[in-house]
């Protein structure tokens, strides 16, 4: 049995070429005792992968080089040597990386229920992006009913979630998208209050007028020149939850860090990072909560799924030419 592989070969500087990975076919190796073996059948694309190619330090260790290309994956137990935690025909979900199988002890892999939601939802809504979402806009950013809340990135995969949590919870929603067809979809489908196209809208002028009041919460995702305005809209005590900065990623220069952050002064706001992995603990009773939702027809999510480990770059690119709406997949093989 053979393994498609994408290698990490080199640190990019800006933009990933295609030179940053090199896909390899290497063979399976027999399972050790205790040891299961995982067919992919989902990859999860996050814009967080690019931060983990930086040999910097961070919330998390870089990929080193000529490892698996690290990312979260869903599959099935294909072979069970021994492990008394799985069986044969398991789904399971965990960090398999950018690969066709995965031999694994078990540890940090979780059994998912496919009768409830398709693999796909368990790297999506009810993976990483719906629990980034989930603890972001309710822990760090504390709505309460009647908050104005801004998000940006709104028609993504964490951002479209956080919009989405916002309303349940009895808040006025505006979000930042690129193009009018991200605009409506953040509108007319998951029920925004107001949408601002980035790309064809004056910041200032926009958030001037559907944010007459200003925000409580600012959801950022993007960073730079948006985040820098979000901040001049604040209210008093406003949380100003710090998830990504996609606009920044691939920068070759220094990043481009808010000016009006004195806005945080005046209105004694706070302005406070999240990482995911803080609230691990907590991921089940998220999951059953978002799940009640999601049959309730309360919250719902998108999936951009695109198919062929031997297209992982141009898929990966996608992150960043927004080219796609809600969650991005590769789909490795049919279920």
């Amino acid at each position: 049995m053979n393994n498609k592989q994408i290698i990490f070969k080199k640190r990019p500087v800006g933009v990933p070429d295609a030179d940053t990975w090199q896909l390899e076919t290497n063979p399976v190796p027999e399972l050790a005792e205790g040891e299961i073996l995982v067919e992919h059948h989902y990859i999860s694309l996050d814009p967080a992968m690019r931060g983990w190619m930086n040999d910097t330090k961070s919330y998390i260790p870089p990929v080193a080089i000529n490892d698996v290309m690290r990312a979260g994956s869903i599959g099935k137990v294909i072979k069970n040597n021994g492990n008394p935690k799985f069986e044969v025909g398991d789904v399971v979900t965990s960090w398999g990386g950018v690969q066709q199988y995965a031999i694994t002890n078990g540890d940090s892999w979780y059994k998912v229920d496919t009768r409830l939601a398709p693999m796909p939802k368990y790297i999506g809504i009810l993976g990483m992006p719906g629990m980034t979402a989930y603890f972001g806009i309710t822990e760090v950013g504390k709505i309460t009913a009647g908050d104005i809340v801004l998000v940006s990135g709104a028609a993504g995969a964490v951002g479209s979630v956080v919009g989405q949590i916002a309303k349940i919870k009895g808040c006025t929603v505006i979000g930042i998208a690129g193009g009018q067809e991200k605009c409506d979809y953040i509108k007319n489908e998951l029920g925004f209050d107001e949408a601002i196209d980035y790309k064809s809208e004056n910041i200032y002028s926009a958030l001037k007028q559907k944010c007459p009041k200003g925000v409580d919460v600012y959801f950022d995702n993007v960073g730079g020149k948006i985040l820098d305005a979000a901040l001049s809209k604040l209210r008093m005590h406003a949380r100003v939850v710090i998830c990504g900065a996609i606009s920044q990623y691939n920068n070759k220069s220094k990043i481009d860090g808010p000016s009006n952050y004195l806005s945080l002064l005046v209105t004694r706001s706070t302005m406070q990072g999240m990482v995911v992995m803080d609230y691990a603990k907590k991921f089940g009773d998220a999951a059953k909560q978002m799940g009640m939702w999601m049959q309730e027809g309360k919250l719902t999510s998108k999936e951009a799924i695109y198919e062929g480990i031997e297209n992982f770059h141009e898929t990966y690119n996608r992150l960043f030419s927004g080219d796609k709406k809600g969650k991005l997949v590769l789909k490795v093989i049919e279920e």
